[in-house]
């Protein structure tokens, strides 16, 4: 029984380490993207 309590534990700590990982790489993007857009038009 403790094995099968494993499997089902690693899969429900993978779904919010995923939800993280994919919330992060958005975010590092939109970050990227306005750092670079600000350059290349920079408020007057």
């Amino acid at each position: 029984m403790n094995i099968i309590g494993g499997v089902i534990w690693h899969y429900w700590l993978a779904v919010p380490l995923v939800v993280v990982g994919v919330v992060s790489l958005i975010a590092a993007l939109i970050g990227y993207l306005g750092k670079v857009s600000s350059t290349r038009y920079p408020k007057r």
